[in-house]
This record gives structure tokens, sequence and C-alpha cells, in this order.
């Protein structure tokens, strides 16, 4: 690990990136998060890993995140925390766990935070990611054997038309995943209105327009619900999993929405 050091190494903003128990800080002067700096930012994105007590589930992935800030990141230091899909359903429990943390902004990214399971995607996954994934773990370690350069064949062909190609699609990880999506469609029921009442100065919603895991039915309630909270509808066509083709964009639409909070 390299440090860096001298009186110019002066308080900044540091970013985090946290995809389950894999937590990398992308580091932005000084490589260790000190007291004096001033905000952090939290990227909590859809997906799963594995965590000591609740393996690769949905209440370790919470809990994981919470004792990452409660160990590394000073108490008092300001948070800024961007979730997509599940991600966003972590937040509301960590700042319903811990509202004391100083949360300056929560970004809900194409959230799923309500009915999962009744969602047109929810009723086609739920049972296979409840009672048939057992059948696909054989084939998946097989095809983990593989030589990487067959792999990338094979998903460059299954997956045609999309830039962004990830190896580990076919990893073991998947599994990981497929057991945290079935908690996730156990879980994931009524919309925790207490916590999104209490917070909502705080929180933007951001919802796809054409989202099979959370419909725009989902928006129009939460505008009724919460007539006077900043909950957006996507107009610039990106779905759901936007990582694999919009990424970019996102993230400068996302830093544009953060940036006065950065400034604070």
């Amino acid at each position: 690990e390299m440090e860096v050091t001298g009186s110019k190494d002066e308080p900044r903003t540091e970013f985090i990136y946290c995809y389950g128990a894999n937590t990398e800080l992308l580091k932005f002067g000084s490589c260790r998060l000190q007291p004096g700096h001033k905000n952090l930012i939290l990227i909590i994105p859809d997906g799963s890993s594995a965590v000591e007590r609740d393996v690769f589930g949905l209440v370790g992935q919470i809990e994981h995140k919470l004792a990452f800030l409660k160990k590394h990141v000073p108490r008092e230091t300001n948070l800024i925390l961007i979730g997509h899909s599940i991600g966003c359903y972590i937040i509301l429990e960590m700042m319903k766990k811990d509202p004391e943390l100083k949360v300056l902004r929560a970004v809900m990214l194409f959230p799923t935070i309500e009915r999962m399971a009744q969602t047109p995607q929810g009723k086609v996954m739920t049972p296979v990611l409840c009672q048939l994934r057992y059948l696909g773990y054989l084939p998946l370690f097989l095809l983990s054997l593989l030589p990487d350069s067959l792999k990338y064949s094979l998903i460059k062909l299954v997956l045609s038309g999309i830039h962004s190609l990830d190896l580990s699609v076919i990893r073991p990880t998947v599994t990981n995943a497929m057991y945290m999506g079935g908690q996730e469609m156990k879980a994931v029921l009524d919309r925790d209105n207490r916590t999104i009442k209490e917070n909502l100065d705080k929180i933007i919603f951001y919802y796809g327009a054409k989202d099979h895991w959370c419909p725009v039915q989902y928006y129009l309630d939460m505008k009724q619900d919460f007539p006077h909270g900043d909950i957006r509808l996507c107009e610039r066509e990106f779905r759901h999993a936007f990582v694999l083709d919009a990424g970019s964009e996102v993230s400068k639409m996302v830093a544009e929405w953060i940036h006065g909070d950065l400034r604070t």
C-alpha cells in the first residue's frame, strides 16, 4: 500500500465503491480516511458477496455496509449514498438501523424498494431464484472451468450487442447473486414509508420509464404518497441494467445532482 504524505495532502472527499464484501477505496490524496475529510461517497450497486454471518444474504449485505462505515469512517463524516436496484433498499435499511448517520444525500437509481415479486420481472424470476436456481449450479460450475478465451467467446455470443462484457458473470459468484435474489423476492415487500418520510429531504428517487423490475406505477404511487419529494422519471431511455451500456451517462447525471452537496 502506498501512502501519500506531506503538508499538501489536505483533507478532501473520498470516493468509496462498495460491492458486497469486496470493498475498494478509490483514493484521491491520502490513503487513509482521516477525521478532517469532509465528505464520503458510498456507492451500493445491485450485487452480492460473502459476509461473515449471513453468507451471501440480504441482511448480511446491510450489516456489512454499516460495519464498514463503523470501522473505517469517522462518525462525523458527511455521507452521500448512491444506490442502484436492491442497493436502494439497502440504503433505506441503513438509514433506519442507524439514524445518526450524517447523510447529506441519498440517490436511488431504479429503486427496487417494494413488491419485487409482483413486478413483471419478479413474477418470472421468483420461481427461478427461489426454487429452480439449484438446477443451474452444476452447469455454471462447469462453465467456470473453461479457459477465459472460450468463456469470453461464449459471453460475446450470448450477449451480442452489449459493449461492456464482464467475465465475472459466469464465475461462481453468480450463484451467490441468485441466492441473494431469492431472498430479495421474499423480503422486499411493503415500501418503508416511515424511513422515507423521515429522510425525504435527503433522497432523490430516479425511476425507469421501462423498468420491468420497478414499473412506472410504482413511480406514480410514490409521487402520490410523497408529493413534496424529489421523485423523477427517466426521460433518456436508460434501462434498469444501465451499467451495461450507459454507465458513463448516468454517472455524469448523478454527478450534476450531487455537485451542490459536495460544496457544502
